[in-house]
């Protein structure tokens, strides 16, 4: 992805300190009481423009989302999302989903989307695949037992190194699917990405992993 450079994006983003959370260790197994509601939490991490994010707010008010996005001038593309369609079940971080730890209490969190993140196919990057196992190590130390994993992408390569690294992790996989948007799926919510490849015939996959 060639990120549009956006030097006033910063500034922008300090005027909505209620959507983007400027220092998230502060709220570290107290997202609820910032949310002002007991729901389930739900990130998504690498959120890109929001869309996703915003669109599940709107379709299921009875959970809280958090978004984390490192990159500034993309998380402010997310930011304007949230903000022109006022959901207020909707949080950003501008963050790197390394420190995940720093942010979230050991199950604090219900569920995580991973939405077409980059593949990085080449082998010596195989540790930056947000789908290899120091990440699910990751994400199991936030997600409470038996949390979820829901994860789409168009690349086939890395559904199946996915697939492959969810089960030798010792997840189970449901609801698998070779090609989404001819399944029988109901209530799919698009991302960006997903919309511009869907719309030229390319194949979705997509899973759910569950620890156990």
């Amino acid at each position: 992805m060639r990120l549009r450079n956006k030097p006033w994006a910063q500034d922008e983003i300090d005027k909505e300190p209620s959507i983007v959370i400027a220092h998230p260790e502060e709220y570290k197994g107290k997202w609820k009481e910032l949310f002002g509601y007991n729901n389930p939490i739900h990130i998504e991490v690498g959120t890109g423009k929001g869309q996703f994010l915003t669109r599940m707010g709107q379709a299921n008010p009875n959970i809280n989302y958090i978004g984390i996005e490192k990159y500034t001038s993309v998380i402010h593309s997310a930011m304007e999302n949230v903000r022109n369609e006022a959901v207020d079940n909707v949080k950003l971080l501008n963050k790197d989903v390394l420190n995940l730890g720093d942010y979230f209490q050991d199950g604090e969190i219900d569920r995580v989307y991973i939405n077409f993140t980059d593949p990085w196919p080449k082998a010596r990057h195989e540790k930056r695949r947000l789908t290899h196992e120091g990440f699910l190590n990751l994400y199991e130390s936030v997600l409470k037992p038996n949390g979820e994993i829901h994860f789409k992408t168009d690349n086939q390569a890395l559904f199946e190194y996915s697939l492959h690294s969810f089960s030798k992790y010792g997840l189970i996989l449901n609801k698998v699917s070779l090609d989404l948007h001819n399944s029988d799926m109901v209530g799919n919510i698009m991302t960006e990405y997903e919309e511009k490849f869907s719309s030229k015939g390319m194949r979705i996959y997509r899973c759910e992993a569950v620890y156990r």
